[in-house]
């Protein structure tokens, strides 16, 4: 059987030695606690339509040699993998000859949207869709529907050579534009790539062909492009916000710091791809509080408060009684406004510090586990002073008093953002002081 190969080694329009796919199968290769990390796709060579026994075999020595290619071992190292320790395993099919060929995401690779199951599809072996000799047909399906198509333009074919191997063979007019599959037979194939899913327990990458209209699957790899989503306790659409992409923090947090975040926060804290996530859902889902959230959100972020108003309007999240929503401040609800008190920040800060100095005191004659029970039980000192009513209220008074001053000062003086250059002058702002150093850099 053949599908489409993607990654080989040299010169694609070569017939003489076509390639077909084989996979490595490394100890390293899979995480013990989930599906593999790395699918090693394309790394090895592959070859197509090989005749006889002694071919055979030197085709598989040619195989185990592609485990030292130059792409394979930057593959390695670049993936911490180490070279002494991996091994192939050569795999041997009976040779399929299609009328289509292609490869199958059961999430759709651009948006990674789990719901549309995107396929590629061209006439013979996928050799010419891998190698760029031609664009490959377009089909885009979400449950029983094709809900997009692109028919491209398909000007040669790769067909098996009688003698072994294959050859290019150019198109007719008539037969370039016709579509690779049809609706019936993309509906068919994507639910086909749901059973093949739903087995493995993740997002997979498929190669396949169709033989007399019959589907034949040749290799399913996992995803390994398509970010995790967060564990629920329901099958209930979720929306999740993330805490780095706020902060500008984009890298991956450690254990360590993924664990202080969720014991500390008073809202629902996810993780995954070792980032953190607030579950908005329930906030969403009020009318009342909805709307605050998106604002506040938005006048942070506007792509994601742009996100989150398409989510809304498109009942994404259902409705409830606004008694039934979660109203806790860190999930969004708007603080009882503040009185003017110049003393109350010097209170508060006063107050951390002094907290703090205790910490530093106490911890230094713990150790073992009398150590970790007290870091335990500071979390609750450190919940106390992170959301204190009155800490918060000052918060949010001075993130209202911002926004404020932005729009009359737009409205005074006719200059945007010109509140940002009064931020910048504010002393001990971690956030305006990295801005500013980065700006020294760039001058």
């Amino acid at each position: 059987m053949h599908g489409p190969r993607r990654g080989g080694g040299g010169d694609r329009r070569r017939t003489r030695r076509p390639r077909r796919s084989r996979r490595v199968r490394s100890p390293l290769e899979r995480n013990r606690r989930g599906p593999p990390e790395r699918s090693f796709a394309g790394q090895q060579d592959t070859y197509l339509n090989v005749l006889g026994a002694d071919e055979i075999l030197r085709h598989v020595s040619r195989c185990w040699a592609s485990l030292f290619t130059d792409r394979a071992v930057t593959y390695r190292l670049r993936n911490g993998f180490d070279n002494r320790t991996i091994r192939i395993a050569v795999i041997v099919q009976r040779m399929a000859f299609p009328q289509v060929s292609g490869i199958l995401f059961t999430a759709d690779p651009v948006t990674a949207n789990r719901t549309v199951v995107s396929i590629d599809a061209g006439f013979g072996f996928g050799e010419a869709l891998v190698s760029g000799l031609v664009n490959a047909d377009i089909y885009k399906v979400r449950d029983s529907d094709v809900v997009d198509r692109v028919v491209a333009r398909k000007e040669l074919v790769v067909e098996a050579e009688p003698t072994g191997g294959t050859r290019i063979r150019t198109l007719g007019p008539q037969q370039q534009t016709l579509p690779a599959l049809t609706d019936e037979q993309a509906v068919r194939l994507a639910q086909l790539g749901r059973a093949i899913e739903a087995h493995f327990g993740s997002p997979q990458d498929i190669e396949w062909c169709l033989v007399d209209d019959e589907f034949r699957i040749v290799q399913s790899r996992p995803i390994t492009t398509v970010f995790p989503i967060p564990e629920a306790a329901d099958d209930a659409n979720r929306v999740y916000v993330s805490v780095g992409h706020q902060q500008m923090m984009t890298d991956a947090m450690k254990p360590l710091g993924l664990s202080v975040w969720q014991m500390t926060s008073t809202a629902p804290m996810r993780d995954a791809g070792g980032r953190l996530f607030v579950d908005v859902t329930e906030r969403l889902a009020s009318p009342t509080a909805s709307a605050g959230l998106v604002a506040a959100l938005g006048s942070s972020e506007p792509l994601i408060g742009d996100a989150l108003r398409t989510i809304v309007e498109r009942g994404f999240v259902r409705t409830l009684p606004d008694a039934h929503s979660d109203r806790t401040p860190a999930a969004g609800a708007p603080p009882a406004p503040i009185a003017t008190d110049d003393a109350l920040v010097t209170e508060l800060i006063a107050d951390s510090e002094a907290s703090t100095a205790e910490l530093a005191r106490e911890i230094q004659t713990r150790t073992g586990l009398a150590l970790l029970d007290f870091v335990d039980a500071d979390i609750h000192e450190l919940r106390r002073i992170l959301f204190a009513p009155k800490s918060y209220q000052a918060i949010m008074a001075s993130l209202d008093g911002a926004t404020w001053l932005r729009d009359h000062l737009d409205e005074w003086l006719g200059e945007k953002n010109a509140i940002d250059a009064l931020t910048q002058s504010v002393p001990h702002n971690i956030t305006s002081e990295m801005g500013l150093k980065l700006l020294d850099v760039a001058t």
